[in-house]
């Protein structure tokens, strides 16, 4: 008795005729011409000739049906199923590429893509101008990462045994608000003045980091606005809503342009740090290892 793999190997070895008498059919339902044809394919008119035959012995069906080249009904039909299987093989994974090009995607935690990596990342093309960029948005701390991607910057403990990772950057952590909302609750001259005052969160940056520097006596806060980006934090903390905790570097936008300010001159390091992480295998890739490197390095 025929196993299951080889009688499947058979029925497909008796229906799917060889490629190259469909691209044929193709070229000369299209072209109308042999001696075209032949030229397109870089083969001779007879071999388009004898590959058209080949193909309606195969099919048991003829599928031009004068001179001219015109289908016949049952041409017609099998054309179409033949552009549609044609152009699915045409669709593989980075195809839109021009020759020679690699596609790297990214995914990143957002205020880090808007911060960090946007303002240096024309270096990088400017660099490896064969090399596109596609960035997708990732949520740290939450998995939630761009699907299929090559290479992901997280932010979190560095504990990713699923992945191949190396630090990228650590941090100082300092509060800040808005000069608004420093003149309607300040002035802020001990660590203790932030007793009672609306404390932004987010997991990303836990207060007990930063009070535990400061000797503070004071808990985690369980009440208030909740962020899971540290830029929407920003945002909120520049209008007014509160005071954010926030590392230097993912504030140094709101800071030059004086829509937050800082608070006290004490600093805490932050708990967390952001990583680049990879599957295993993935820097076989030049492209990956060449970006890798040259972010790890201008992150130095």
């Amino acid at each position: 008795m025929t196993s299951g793999a080889s009688a499947w190997t058979s029925v497909t070895a008796r229906r799917i005729p060889p490629i190259q008498c469909l691209l044929t059919f193709e070229a000369l339902a299209r072209l109308r011409s042999v001696t075209q044809t032949a030229e397109e394919l870089c083969v001779t008119p007879s071999a388009v000739s004898h590959r058209v035959k080949q193909l309606e012995q195969i099919l048991g069906t003829r599928l031009f049906g004068r001179a001219d080249f015109s289908l016949t009904t049952d041409g017609s039909a099998y054309l179409a199923h033949v552009r549609e299987g044609l152009g699915a093989l045409q669709r593989f994974p980075g195809a839109s590429a021009a020759p020679g090009r690699r596609r790297l995607k990214l995914a990143v935690t957002p205020t880090f893509a808007r911060v960090i990596l946007i303002p240096r990342l024309r270096q990088f093309t400017e660099a490896y101008p064969e090399i596109d960029i596609a960035l997708q948005v990732s949520i740290p701390l939450l998995d939630v990462i761009g699907e299929d991607a090559d290479l992901m910057v997280r932010f979190g403990a560095g504990h990713y045994a699923d992945v191949e990772h190396i630090e990228l950057a650590r941090d100082m952590v300092t509060p800040l608000a808005s000069p608004s909302f420093v003149r309607e609750h300040g002035p802020f001259e001990r660590p203790e003045d932030l007793e009672g005052m609306p404390l932004l969160r987010s997991p990303l940056e836990p207060w007990r980091t930063w009070f535990a520097a400061t000797g503070l006596d004071m808990a985690e806060p369980n009440e208030g606005s909740q962020f899971n980006d540290i830029g929407l934090m920003c945002d909120a903390a520049s209008a007014s809503m509160g005071i954010a905790l926030v590392r230097h570097k993912l504030g140094a936008p709101w800071l030059e342009n004086g829509t937050l300010v800082r608070l006290f001159e004490t600093d805490a390091p932050s708990p967390h740090a952001h990583y680049l992480c990879w599957k295993t295998g993935i820097m076989d890739r030049w492209e990956c290892a060449a970006f890798a490197d040259w972010l790890h390095k201008s992150m130095s």
